[in-house]
């Protein structure tokens, strides 16, 4: 009976699908077309959409948590934080920006992103995952930036450029950089993996992995070793100022 029952679904099946003869003109042979299925539902990527968007704000959340000493809930962080409210505006921007014909529109809401925030990030800048400005107001970031992952910077950090041509002309950061309040950073200069920027530094030349930057301009000093970033943020209190 299951065998019965499996060759009449079948039929039926082949019946719904309507299956059509086509003779070749030039042989009259015939032969059987498989028609075009019907196409899928179209919530899917929707959904998939909708989880990844969840999942990256959880992700800046806990990258806020753990870098902020005064935030106490990630409700607080999320309702209250200007930093992620700047990054979070500039995402959506981002994605405006891949488009020519809304990159007019990507402008107009990374301004209003601005007004809210006091953060300025241009909407063609490439930033990385967990990325957390503290207290946010006055960073500018320009357009040809390019920014690593679990980068952290202070108020008043400015990713600038030194040159009027359409070129790459804003700095490159690596992964795990810290940039302390006031800082400059300025032209297509590079920052490697784990650096450390002083406050109110101005840094016009590449910084090696692991080194770090304090002064006007910034005197680049070594890593020490046995000792982590996070560690060397201690023994480099000028970070905090």
């Amino acid at each position: 009976m299951s065998l019965l029952a499996t060759l009449t679904s079948g039929l039926r099946r082949e019946r719904e699908l309507s299956w059509e003869l086509r003779a070749d003109p030039d042989t009259g042979l015939t032969s059987r077309v498989e028609p075009v299925l019907r196409p899928g539902p179209v919530t899917t990527p929707h959904r998939h959409m909708l989880r990844r968007i969840v999942a990256m704000v959880r992700e800046d959340l806990d990258a806020a948590m753990l870098r902020d000493p005064a935030a106490y809930s990630r409700l607080e962080m999320f309702l209250s934080s200007a930093g992620l409210h700047a990054i979070w505006g500039y995402r959506l921007a981002h994605i405006l920006w891949g488009n020519i014909a809304t990159r007019g529109l990507s402008r107009l809401w990374s301004q209003f992103v601005r007004a809210l925030t006091g953060v300025e990030i241009h909407p063609g800048a490439t930033i990385g995952r967990r990325f957390f400005i503290d207290h946010g107001m006055g960073v500018v970031i320009g357009e040809t930036t390019v920014i690593g992952d679990d980068v952290m910077i202070y108020h008043g950090v400015t990713l600038g450029g030194r040159s009027l041509s359409r070129t790459k002309r804003h700095p490159t950061l690596g992964n795990r950089v810290t940039i302390g309040a006031g800082a400059k950073v300025l032209g297509p200069i590079t920052l490697g993996d784990d650096v450390q920027v002083g406050a109110n530094s101005v840094v016009v030349k590449d910084v090696p992995t692991g080194f770090v930057a304090i002064g006007i301009p910034a005197v680049v000093r070594p890593a020490i070793d046995g000792v982590s970033p996070e560690e060397m943020l201690e023994f480099e209190p000028a970070i905090w100022i």
